[in-house]
Order: C-alpha cells, then sequence, then structure tokens
C-alpha cells in the first residue's frame, strides 16, 4: 500500500516550515556548487525566451523558495555573460511539485512576493516517481532531502522486522526488501525526470545517503528512529498502543548508500553523471538538543506515525522520545553524507 504523507504543514512551532533547518543548511553549502555546474554545464541553447525549473518535494517552504532563487540567481547571471543576451529578455516558470496533500496553502502565502522572486509559479500535485509535466518541457530539475522517502513499504516486510520500525541494515531480509524497493522508485523517478528533461537538460539531486559499508542503525540519523521505536516499543508494554500495530509499523524510508544509489543512475541510462560530490557543512551531524531532535522528527516523520497511531499516541510518543533520546545518540556512531549530484539529460 502507498503511502503519500508528506511534511508537517503550517506554521506552528512542529512545523516543517519552522523545522528544517537542517535541510536548509545542505542547500546553502551547495550555493557556490550549484553557481559553478550551472555557469560550466548549462547549455543555454536549450531555451529561448522561457526558462523553467521545477523542485521536486517542495514541501512547504521556505527552503525551497532558497533553492529556487539560487538557480535562478545562477541562470541570470550565465545569461547576462553571454554578449547576445539580455537577460530582461529571459522568463522563469516554477514548478512547486509534492503529493496531493502537501500544505500547499502554506506555501503559496508564504512565496517571496513577485517584485523580488522574478518568477511565475506553479503549484503541481503528484508523486514525483511518475510524470508530472508534459515531455520536454523542462530545462532544470531540483530535488533536495526527498529522495530516501519510497512510495510504500515493501511488500513482505513485517515479518523480518518486528523489533524495528525501519531498515537498520542488519537484517539481510529487510534490507534486499528496502533496496528493491529503492531501486524502482528511484528509477521510476529517473524514468519520468528523463521524460519531462529536454535534451541536454540538468537535474540536480541533493539529499543523505550512507558511505559504503555503513548500516543506517551505525549512523546519528538511525539511532535517533530506533529511539523512536524504542518509544512506541514501551508505550506497547504499558498498554497505550497495541503490541501488533508496533511490530506490523515501519516506516517508508530508506538511505541508499553510495554506490547503491550511483547504480540506479547508471542503469537507467536517460543521463549522464556530471557531478556526485559530498558535501560537508557545520550541520552535517544533528546537534544533540533534545527539544530541537524532537521537532524535527515530528515534523519530518510525524505524519507517517500518525497514519497508523493517532495524532495522540504519536504527542506521548515524543514526549517520551525527548527524554529518551539521549540514551541513543550518546553511543558511537559513524557518519552518514550528504551529496551533490549533478545529471545531465542525454
Amino acid at each position: 500500500m502507498a503511502h503519500w504523507h508528506t511534511m508537517i504543514g503550517g506554521n506552528g512551532r512542529e512545523s516543517y516550515s519552522k523545522n528544517s533547518t537542517y535541510q536548509r543548511a545542505l542547500l546553502e553549502a551547495t550555493k557556490e556548487k550549484i553557481d559553478e555546474a550551472i555557469a560550466v554545464k548549462l547549455d543555454l541553447g536549450i531555451a529561448s525566451s522561457h526558462f523553467k525549473v521545477a523542485d521536486f518535494g517542495c514541501s512547504t517552504g521556505p527552503n525551497t523558495f532558497v533553492a529556487v532563487q539560487n538557480i535562478i540567481d545562477a541562470v541570470e547571471h550565465k545569461f547576462r555573460r553571454q554578449p547576445q543576451q539580455d537577460p530582461k529578455e529571459i522568463e522563469f516558470q516554477v514548478f512547486f511539485n509534492d503529493h496531493s496533500n502537501n500544505d500547499f496553502n502554506t506555501l503559496f502565502k508564504t512565496l517571496p512576493p513577485p517584485t523580488t522572486r522574478g518568477y511565475f509559479a506553479v503549484g503541481v500535485p503528484g508523486s514525483f516517481y511518475s510524470r508530472v509535466l508534459p515531455r520536454n518541457s523542462l530545462h532544470l530539475g531540483h530535488c533536495s532531502y526527498s529522495l530516501h522517502w519510497l512510495s510504500q513499504v515493501p511488500e513482505n516486510v513485517t515479518e523480518f522486522n518486528k523489533d524495528s520500525i525501519h531498515c537498520t541494515g542488519f537484517v539481510k531480509e529487510v534490507t534486499e526488501a528496502y533496496l528493491g524497493q529503492f531501486k524502482i522508485d528511484f528509477g521510476s523517478f529517473l524514468d519520468a525526470r528523463a521524460q519531462e528533461l529536454v535534451s541536454g537538460g540538468l537535474l540536480m539531486l541533493l539529499g543523505s545517503c550512507l558511505p559504503d559499508g555503513v548500516q543506517m542503525s551505525e549512523t546519528m540519523k538511525g539511532k535517533i528512529i530506533d529511539c523512536a521505536g524504542s518509544c512506541l516499543g514501551d508505550m506497547a508494554k504499558s498498554g497505550l498502543i497495541e503490541r501488533e500495530k508496533v511490530e506490523s509499523f515501519n516506516m517508508p524510508i530508506y538511505f541508499a548508500q553510495e554506490s547503491e544509489f550511483k547504480q540506479v543512475i547508471e542503469k537507467n541510462g536517460g543521463f549522464t553523471i556530471e557531478k556526485m560530490e559530498r558535501v560537508s557543512h557545520e550541520n552535517e551531524e544533528f546537534p544533540s538538543d533534545a527539544r530541537f531532535l524532537r521537532d524535527s522528527y515530528r515534523a519530518a516523520f510525524g505524519g507517517v506515525a500518525e497514519a497508523s497511531f493517532g495524532g495522540d499516541m504519536v504527542d506521548k510518543m515524543m514526549d517520551l522520545f525527548e527524554e529518551k533520546v539521549h540514551e541513543f545518540i550518546g553511543k558511537p556512531t559513524k557518519a552518514g553524507m550528504q551529496f551533490f549530484v549533478l545529471l545531465r539529460r542525454n
């Protein structure tokens, strides 16, 4: 069964818009890489007077606005450097894509005013694991911190994963099932983008993955999810929620290892890998503040848990999470990695 859960909407304390500074740090750290990629790799001949950009998995802002503005500024700068081009002659259209139950109201209420944003904005509801735009209609695509979300929990994973709520990396059958689903989903994402992008168009992918040989539950992110699972287990022991519900609950997320990520791109064949780089920044690992971790986890993953256990139970779980999380993150961890991938449509 598919999971179309999105980030917590609105502008409240637990909303994604108030708890996405970790994700924003990667956008800021890759700004120079994006500028360089557009300056060196973008062929202005693929567009005439209209340049179309899409952010896949845009959520509610404000990070998507930062990402889009970085791209547009870089494209405009490249146009200015062309003696025959007048940047005033080019117009930008931006497609903000996410699932239909994304909080597009908050997205558009907080959209920068027309006088400063310099682009026409369009909301595009739908799963990015299928095509959401016409063929050969897009010049540059962007996707940040979204590709670890699977279209569904892998089939038949529950019987092997009753003691965890995600792919820890230490149960062979579970890892194989999650990796198989990731290959299907990421492959579908690339197939859809290959149809939407014009030949020579660019696709920028940012996010988190694992260094080869590192398992999810050895990392800070993995231990944080392990803590949430432990909290659900404690609640089941105390009778607050049914044990069967906890044992059958799995997160539809998979952080691929670097080589797995690359293999799917190469197998797809629709793109040339122009860059695939590790990105380091000061917020690369989560801070150890329990309240920050609670709010960040609630904003990003709370919607999935609410669908299974209800909002009240998730609130109780997060209270317990705040009390327990230091037991998990205090243990030695291995580093994950942030990536910047630049693909050119063949």
